[in-house]
């Protein structure tokens, strides 16, 4: 049987209320699967099996896609091409949901293992966006028909668009019941990939536990809302379903905030199971008959949600000591209520359910025998209105709330198809109609159906009512003044209007013509006597009684001649003679479309046909002769408007309306100049050619004969006169005479050439048109374009552009045809140039190449464009901005000074190059334009008035300055010239001379003035550099004396066991893994794997056969050539993959090595052959390179911990003692002392060093003494302070700085010290940190360090005042020691002068001799450590002397590779890939904290080691960076140690494969057993799960592979560790 599903509508309005439930439906071939509605547009999307359709509001179809069958199978990975099980598979839509804000559609299907797709809003069959490459990270949907998915948008980040999904656990899905996906590409993610990695809410993969089946989802006020019904756990799996609402934030970044709620509906909650939502169909697992409607106020489910929430909080979980949560997806019941984070008291470790006794009960408001399956909900007149959708196709119509127990009070209109109705029941956007999916858009009422006003109110329906001014059965909406009272009758006990009666029983008849008086509504009758209309019984009785005048005779009427027009009467018996019409007849006149002032009445003769004196006839027969005189034709014929203009006889009554009668006045000279269109007149008009009067009149006014043939004809002009030499063009002739019709034209030659007579172009006697063949003639010449201009324009057309050339108004603008590579350009204008509009590019995308301008003359001649004149179609221009973006009506210019005018308004929509200036009649260049103000550059030469009058009045008056902006101009001022006078030479040379003198000898003296000056500041200066550099010089010694003896006190007893050296385990995690995007969270620092514990003894026994598959050489290799060849496989990835490797197989470093061999072979094969060699290991682009970096780490720690970590250590702790000796500024993160120019703090900052006694809380009365600044913040105060009181203590087991409170005691009470509090000071819109200072804390000073327990600061941040918390928030507004220059600082600055600036520049450098002072101080260090690293005489690790030999021995196999490149690969495996990397980051081996600061100089320092390592001379200059200049001097000699380590090396005893391999058993016996090794074998399978299918055809591929079975064993292991059944 085949099965249709109908997606209907019935559109029911007061204008179909006679044609019954007429209803627009929808069908579809396969099941409806999801129906949603575009709330803009209210256009509908319907997704099906195997197709999608978009609809309009009334189901007519826009526009559908296929979307299935494809190939597919449930075991296959996408993409499925190299998957032998694909067969074709129906594709199941499983959720749409419409994203309007970049108007696409979001679809999801069940092939491909749930993988979506975009699609164009307005056009579904456009597809934006699909991929089945990206992996499981984009399953989205479930790939099975059964499992429910629902989605909403949701929000994460503002910008950029994401969905929440929840769906309930198919064998091939995704554990994650709920989701949150992103719909652009950001950071790493992909489109439509989870933005939670670690989703909180999932299911059990390997024990079905819950069966979730989600129903609805929807957002209200910040919360997410899901309806679905599950289990209760895995002893009623499978048994019994119940009903449960979740809620969580919105903006809940990892589900914290989840939280489930129970709904039983019934007291025995015997109906348990969802089926549509908050009112809510329940149906019953134990009886399948019946079902039940419950309501439930989301405001209770809010308020329960709370109450179960705050028993966490509150009372362990309980309420009423009962149990009232438990975690449905987390084993850790002992930590359920530990409180983690807060969001309105929201957030947990894990998400919670209320139990079974908590649960939200409400009795059923209507039950119902048999099944529902869908709810909608409206509400109309403050009535609540349920459409309940049933099995069985019905919608039935619920009303609420109007009594205690709700009522069925009918049934949707429409047909009752027997479907069983699905849960798409929803109303159209105007709430007017309901689509139902069985599959129909119905109308939520019928109120036309019902015709009177007691059936209307009797039904009960809030949407229907009696409209009493209508009188019909409508919607409240639709009746006119509804809320007057007694209008709109809706309740039964209103009554229904009645009329009883009514008074007059008629209305006036107040008509002034008979017809419309007699054929009125009224009953109206006509007084032939008296003209009048009236109610009373008269003669005249219906229209065809009424008396008429008809048939004028004759109908045509010449100009000039008196013809006598007659007419007939009709009705006229009513009048006893004729005279009893001169009043109707007493005005008799002639209009016309012409002026009725020129037309002339000259008699009216009443003339019946019978004698006087003999009885008269009835009048119906009488016949009226009217004699017209109209004037003379050459009065007339002017105003004429056309040669027949109609006439309208009329008469006129006081008491009676115009009787019309039409006839046709006409002249026959007017558009018949000459004989042939005299001739060829019609003849019912009588006109005659008149050869003495020698013009076309009528018949009777000529007194000659006509003649027989008409004068010869006579040619006045030829259009157009040139044409091309091919001819093919239209050639118009004009003139007179030119024959009577088309076929009086015989013969036409152009130049002895034959033309085609064009006889449907041809007009009588003036024109005939002809095509021309091929001309040779002196007015013949072919036109030749030449040139384009412009050559480019957009591919929407609309660019004119003008072809040049010779002759190109050759024919004229009808013949040229103008295209642009066969796209036509609309000619504008022709002659000697022609311009053209472009048409639209009709091409799918916009051409590279230049297109061809060709123009074609008539049919024969087309002439080409040379090329190099081609035109080239462009993108279309975009529009991004705009500017100005105001405008003024009208600026206000007041009258100032002359060149500096002022007002108001000036720029809101003008530029200086806009606005215009004059002086008298010169322009005046605008320079600067302002608000309310301008600036002009005047004439250098006095310039003219601007009019004639002011010349000839003065030549030397003021000249007026104007302004003008558009179209206004204003006269601000004026402006006066000096004239120049004459002066005599007499007077002129000595006037120069002696000032001149006294000039140069004011001058002389000056300069030796000056010089002397001059000299004095030199010796001033240089005294002060002298003493500048005595002073620094003896600082740097001082400083280092200082820093080496407080060093010697630090480090006397130091020694391997005080260094703070991490173990194996933490060092090679934090190497390896800390770089990665989760940081510390990274699975293999935490070593914490979501394993189920039934699965966890297949789960280690697959990753043990996978460890022993990955220490096949022939699988590995193959493993990282197929990851390496997907472009997914990015750098990070890369990064993150050898990492895990080396911890995989960490316990045979041996084979770990010989894998990097034979790797790094071929890479070398590669760079050396095709790449620049000197590029290779320079990043880690490859697997290889990471591999090689990790090696060395291995290999070295213990050289780190032997040899040079304690110089190391000494360098850190050295810079953060140097650092921390002078102020730090803690939000600019820049100090006083320091290496790195740009973290230098550029201001003296006073400050005093403080001893405080410290007294720890709980720790004994012992204090501490420790050195602080007084400009310190508190937060600084107390890193110091842990610093001194628990320096034997590494920083991980060491207080935080947060976790410590400080008091100071100067008197009998305390005061807690704090960064911020209602006592900073404030700057402007700043605050300062506070400090010691601010305290006023002395020398001295006893201050007591305690621990704070959590619950103490949360007490004591709730008790904050909420300007304190603002105070606190304000980050952007706080500053420690330097106040950073805000706009207003910006503003002063910019109108500083020069000088104010280069004082202050040269005052900032002046601070970096700073930084020389700490490198002197810190130099002996760093010589240090670079001597325990560079030092070849020392101890070499083995692994340096093994790797730098292999080196050596692949570079002697390539003739192309120099020594200079064997020392930049030997500097990027060592230096630059395991020293740089430990220098810059201390914390990878020692357990300490590094500080930005402190960070900045340690860059500084590893960058001058990465300098030494470089065979590139480095050419310095002022320009170079401080850094490269403060180490200058000592690069040289760090180079040569360089040299001397790698030549030292070169010079050893070499080290043996079996002597490395040895070495490199050790190290894995070691410390293997510390290591994450089945974490690491678990996150590798990942990435063979990812590339799974290219693994496999790699493997399948290599013959070595196939003889080894390795295909068969990854297959193996992938059964185990994904629980998947093959046919294994």
């Amino acid at each position: 049987m085949a099965w249709r599903w109908v997606l209907a509508a019935i559109l029911a309005t007061s204008s179909l209320s006679l044609l019954g439930s007429a209803y627009d439906e929808f069908t579809s071939d396969t099941l409806i699967n999801n129906v949603v509605q575009d709330p803009i547009t209210s256009r509908l999307y319907v997704g099906t099996v195997n197709a999608l359709y978009q609809l309009d509001q009334s189901l007519h179809p826009e526009a559908h896609t296929r979307t299935g069958p494809e190939l597919d199978n449930r075991q296959c990975t996408p993409p499925v091409t190299s998957c032998e099980e694909a067969v074709e598979t129906d594709n199941h839509n499983k959720l749409l949901l419409i994203h309007p804000s970049k108007d696409t559609l979001i679809v999801c299907g069940s092939l491909y293992r749930g993988i979506c797709s975009l699609r164009n809003l307005s056009n579904v069959e456009q597809l934006l966006y699909f991929s089945d490459t990206k992996g499981e990270k984009s399953y989205v949907a479930s790939a099975e028909e059964s499992v429910s998915v629902v989605g909403v948008m949701s929000y994460y980040f503002k910008d950029k668009g994401n969905f929440t999904v929840a769906k309930g656990y198919g064998s091939h899905d995704s554990t994650k019941l709920i989701s949150t996906r992103i719909l652009q590409v950001h950071s790493d993610w992909v489109l439509f990939e989870s933005i939670i990695e670690a989703s909180a809410v999932q299911s059990n993969p390997f024990t079905l536990r819950y069966l979730h089946d989600f129903r609805h989802v929807f957002k209200d006020e910040g919360f997410v809302y899901f309806l679905f019904s599950r289990t209760l756990g895995a002893q009623d799996s499978g048994t019994k379903n119940f009903t449960f609402i979740s809620r969580m934030c919105e903006n809940d970044h990892n589900y914290y905030s989840y939280t489930e709620l129970q709904l039983n509906c019934s007291a025995g909650n015997k109906y348990n199971k969802v089926q549509a939502v908050v009112f809510v169909v329940f149906s019953s697992d134990d009886d399948s008959t019946s079902s039940a409607v419950c309501m439930y106020p989301l405001r209770a489910i809010n308020q329960r949600l709370v109450e179960i929430i705050g028993a966490c909080y509150s009372t362990k979980g309980q309420i009423n000591n009962k149990s009232a949560v438990y975690s449905p997806y987390s084993s850790k019941s002992d930590e359920l209520c530990k409180i983690e984070k807060e969001c309105g008291a929201e957030f947990l470790p894990s998400p919670l359910a209320s139990r079974a006794e908590f649960a939200l009960a409400t009795d059923p408001v209507f039950t119902k025998k048999g099944l529902m399956t869908a709810v909608a909900v409206a509400v109309e007149t403050e009535h609540a209105v349920a459409f309940l959708g049933t099995t069985l196709g019905e919608v039935l119509v619920l009303k609420l709330h109007l009594s205690t127990s709700p009522e069925v009070y009918g049934r949707a209109p429409g047909e009752n198809t027997g479907d069983k109705v699905n849960k798409n029941l929803l109303f159209d956007t105007s709430l007017t109609h309901l689509y139902i999916t069985t599959e129909k858009k119905v109308p939520v009422q019928a109120c036309h159906l019902k015709t009177d006003c007691q059936s209307c109110v009797a039904q009960k329906d809030p949407y229907c009512g009696w409209c009493v001014l209508q009188g019909k059965c409508t919607r409240k909406g639709d009746c006119p003044r509804a809320e007057d009272d007694n209008t709109w009758l809706w309740s039964p006990n209103q009554q229904c209007v009645q009329i009883q009666a009514f008074n007059p029983p008629n209305l006036s008849c107040r008509k002034t013509e008979c017809i419309a008086c007699v054929t009125s509504e009224w009953q109206c009758q006509w007084n032939a006597q008296d003209h009048t209309c009236s109610d009373r019984d008269v003669s005249v009785d219906g229209a065809d009684s009424c008396p008429q005048f008809e048939n004028p005779d004759p109908h045509l009427i010449p100009v000039g001649y008196l013809i006598p027009i007659s007419f007939q009467g009709k009705n006229l018996d009513i009048y006893k003679s004729l005279f009893d019409l001169f009043p109707l007849l007493s005005l008799l006149s002639l209009s016309s479309t012409s002026p009725p002032a020129l037309l002339y009445l000259l008699s009216i003769l009443l003339s019946p046909f019978y004698p006087l004196h003999s009885p008269p006839p009835p009048l119906s027969h009488s016949t009226f002769s009217l004699s017209l005189y109209p004037p003379p034709l050459p009065f007339l014929s002017p105003i004429l408007p056309s040669p027949l203009s109609p006439l309208t006889l009329s008469s006129f009554s006081p008491s009676s309306s115009p009787l019309h009668l039409l006839v046709v006045l006409y002249n026959c000279s007017l558009g018949r100049e000459d004989c042939s269109l005299c001739k060829n007149a019609d003849p019912k008009y009588s006109c005659v050619w008149c050869a003495n009067m020698r013009s076309c009149v009528y018949r009777e006014l000529c007194r000659s004969q006509e003649p027989a043939q008409c004068p010869n004809p006579k040619i006045t002009e030829i259009i157009p006169r040139f044409g091309p030499l091919n001819g093919g063009i239209v050639v118009t002739i004009k003139g007179s005479n030119l024959g009577i019709k088309k076929e009086d034209i015989k013969k036409v030659t152009v130049a002895g050439v034959d033309c085609v007579h064009q006889g449907d172009r041809y007009s009588v006697s003036t024109r005939y048109s002809d095509s021309g063949g091929v001309i040779i003639d002196s007015n013949a010449s072919d036109p030749i374009p030449e040139k384009v201009s412009p050559l480019k324009g957009p591919v929407a057309g609309g660019t004119v552009i003008t072809i040049s050339g010779k002759h190109l108004d050759t024919a004229n603008k009808n013949d040229v045809i103008v295209t642009v590579g066969g796209t036509p350009c609309e000619v504008l204008s022709f002659g000697s140039e022609i311009t053209c509009e472009t048409g639209v590019y009709k091409g799918q995308k916009v051409p590279l190449e230049s297109l061809r301008v060709s123009v074609k003359y008539g049919k024969s001649t087309t002439k080409d464009v040379p090329v190099t004149f081609n035109f080239q179609y462009s993108e279309n221009p975009k529009l991004t901005d705009y500017s100005p973006k105001t405008s003024f009506v009208c600026p206000e210019v007041n009258d100032q000074p002359p060149l500096s005018p002022q007002g108001r308004g000036f720029s809101k929509a003008m530029t200086a190059e806009e606005a215009q200036a004059f002086v008298g009649d010169a322009s005046c260049k605008v320079t600067i334009l302002q608000d309310d103000k301008l600036f002009l550059e005047a004439p250098s030469t006095q310039p003219r008035a601007r009019s004639k009058r002011q010349r000839r009045d003065t030549s030397s008056d003021p000249l007026d300055l104007t302004i003008k902006f558009g179209n206004g101009e204003w006269v601000v001022g004026s402006v006066n010239y000096e004239r120049k006078y004459e002066v005599p030479l007499a007077i002129i040379i000595p006037a120069v001379i002696v000032p001149m003198l006294l000039f140069i000898a004011v001058s002389v003296y000056c300069y030796r003035r000056k010089s002397q000056q001059a000299e004095r500041e030199y010796e001033k200066v240089k005294h002060q550099l002298d003493h500048l550099e005595e002073s620094v010089r003896d600082r740097c010694k001082k400083e280092f004396t200082d820093l080496m003896i407080e060093m010697e006190d630090q480090t006397n007893d130091l020694s391997e066991a005080r260094i703070p050296f991490l173990d194996y385990k933490t060092y090679t995690d934090r190497v390896f893994f800390l770089p990665s995007k989760d940081g510390d969270n990274d699975v293999m620092i935490t070593g914490k794997l979501d394993i189920p514990e039934g699965r966890k003894v297949i789960v280690a026994q697959a990753l043990n056969q996978f460890s022993n598959l990955l220490n096949s050489k022939t699988f590995l290799i193959n493993f990282i050539k197929t990851l390496e060849g997907r472009p997914d496989f990015n750098a990070r990835s890369r990064v993150y993959f050898a990492s895990l490797l080396t911890v995989a197989l960490h316990g045979k470093l041996e084979y770990y090595t010989d894998i990097m061999r034979s790797l790094l072979l071929e890479l070398m094969e590669e760079y050396v052959h095709s790449k620049n060699p000197k590029l290779m290991l320079r990043r880690s682009e490859t697997v290889v390179e990471r591999m090689l970096c990790n090696w060395m780490s291995i290999c070295l720690y213990q050289f780190l911990r032997d040899s040079a970590g304690e110089p190391l250590y000494k360098l850190f702790k050295a810079i953060k003692h140097q650092v921390e000796k002078g102020p730090v500024d803690a939000k600019m993160k820049k100090a006083k002392y320091t290496l790195n120019d740009t973290g230098l703090l550029g201001d003296d900052v006073e400050y005093c060093v403080l001893t405080l006694q410290v007294l720890v809380h709980g720790e004994g009365p012992d204090v501490t003494p420790v050195k602080v600044l007084n400009c310190d913040t508190i937060s600084q105060v107390k890193e110091k302070i842990i610093e001194q009181v628990y320096r034997n203590l590494p920083y991980s087991q060491r207080p935080k700085v947060d976790s410590v409170a400080l008091e100071w005691r100067p008197g009998s009470t305390g005061q807690i010290l704090s960064d911020m509090d209602l006592t900073s000071q404030k700057e402007g819109r700043w605050k300062r940190l506070n400090t010691l200072a601010h305290y006023n804390v002395r020398d001295n000073a006893t201050l007591v360090l305690s621990r704070v327990l959590h619950t103490h600061r949360q007490f004591h941040q709730n008790q904050d005042s909420h300007e304190e918390k603002n105070a606190l928030l304000e980050d952007d507004k706080v500053f420690h020691l330097v106040r950073p220059a805000d706009e207003l600082d910006e503003v002063k600055s910019k109108r500083g002068s020069l000088k104010a600036k280069a004082t202050t520049k040269a005052i900032a450098e002046i601070y970096l001799t700073r930084l020389l002072s700490v490198k002197g101080t810190l130099q002996q260090f760093v010589d240090d450590f670079f001597r325990s690293v560079l030092c070849s005489g020392a101890v070499v690790p083995p692994a340096v002397k093994y790797f730098f030999d292999f080196l050596d021995e692949q570079a002697l196999k390539h003739d192309n590779v120099e020594e200079e490149t064997v020392h930049i690969w030997k500097t990027n495996s060592l230096p630059m890939r395991f020293w740089v990397n430990i220098l810059k980051n201390p914390h990878f081996i020692f357990d300490v904290h590094v500080t930005e600061v402190v960070d900045a100089s340690l860059s500084v320092i590893a960058q001058t080691f990465m300098d030494a390592c470089t065979k590139t001379e480095h050419k310095l200059s002022r320009e170079s960076p401080s850094n490269k200049l403060l180490y200058a001097k000592e690069i040289s000699t760090y180079k040569k140690m360089v040299d001397d380590y790698y030549k030292g090396i070169k010079q050893m005893v070499p080290v043996s494969d079996q002597d490395m391999n040895t070495h490199l058993a050790e190290v894995s016996r070691e410390h293997t057993d510390t290591l994450n090794t089945q974490a690491a074998l678990h996150q590798l399978y990942q990435y063979a799960s990812k590339y799974y299918d290219g693994i496999i055809q790699s493997l399948d591929d290599d013959p070595a592979a196939q003889s080894k079975q390795l295909t068969l064993r990854l297959q193996q292991i992938a059964a185990a560790l994904e629980n998947k059944v093959t046919d294994l």
